[in-house]
């Protein structure tokens, strides 16, 4: 979600879903809705929310769930809300704000959506919280963790192809998937929060309060220092504040017509 954030769900999945690959699968094309950009799919649905699940569960066995009502409610309406003007179909959405001071949330695949606590420090409005879960909707509906977890799969079939160990595979995997991996990640980032600003307007919410949510992260992250972008897997605040801007022109009129 924001520079400082960390993943580990994705990680997760993407651990999972190297497991369960089958070589022999077909590559598949997509496309992202909103962007209408390509996307490589060597998972299916099935195999992707089933991992989504199984991570689900575990994050859940990991991290204690707010035992705030109140909050964990308005997240869990507000998701709902947004999931619903999104139209995306056959998905069982789940939203659910865990105890953790971190400012993160997350998405996975099946509609599972995390937030932690700590981020409504930073999304201090419905409005900019919107922001947030409409962000993390769009990654769901964009299928973006298969993506990942795609790109993931054809380099290990590409790798283990060429007659290298399994060891030495697993290192050029890693090695491998580093710098490109940031670098997708930094484009389904982007992606998201396009796809997010669509889907909260269609849902009521302003997605002006999108640059405020992103200067409030900002100012939450300078006193510990932020990595440059390149080395990050999200787009630094001071970006994604100029591409929320450039699209504010049309996404404006979809707000003013729903509320």
């Amino acid at each position: 979600m924001a520079a400082a954030v960390i993943r580990r769900p994705l990680a997760r999945a993407a651990v999972l879903a190297g497991l369960a690959f089958v070589p022999a699968v077909v590559a598949g094309c997509a496309q992202a809705p909103v962007t209408g950009r390509e996307q490589l799919m060597l998972i299916s649905e099935e195999q992707a929310n089933q991992l989504g699940a199984e991570a689900w569960q575990q994050i859940k066995a990991e991290t204690p769930v707010s035992q705030d009502s109140a909050a964990q409610n308005r997240v869990q309406r507000m998701g709902e809300r947004i999931a619903a003007a999104s139209g995306a179909e056959g998905i069982d959405w789940e939203f659910v704000l865990f105890e953790d001071e971190t400012p993160n949330a997350f998405a996975l695949p099946g509609g599972k959506i995390g937030v932690n606590s700590g981020m409504l420090k930073i999304a201090r409005t419905d409005d900019q919280l919107a922001t947030v879960l409409a962000h993390e909707v769009g990654h769901v509906v964009a299928r973006h963790p298969s993506e990942q977890m795609s790109q993931s799969a054809a380099i290990q079939t590409a790798l283990g192809a060429s007659g290298i160990g399994d060891e030495a595979v697993g290192q050029l995997v890693q090695m491998a998937t580093g710098v490109g991996q940031l670098s997708f990640s930094r484009a389904a980032e982007a992606e998201a929060d396009r796809i997010g600003l669509q889907y909260m307007a269609r849902a009521g919410y302003n997605p002006e309060a999108a640059i405020a949510l992103w200067q409030n992260m900002a100012a939450a992250t300078a006193e510990a220092g932020q990595p440059p972008e390149f080395l990050s897997t999200h787009p630094n605040p001071e970006h994604r504040i100029e591409n929320i801007r450039a699209a504010l022109t049309e996404v404006m009129p979809v707000y003013r017509a729903n509320i």
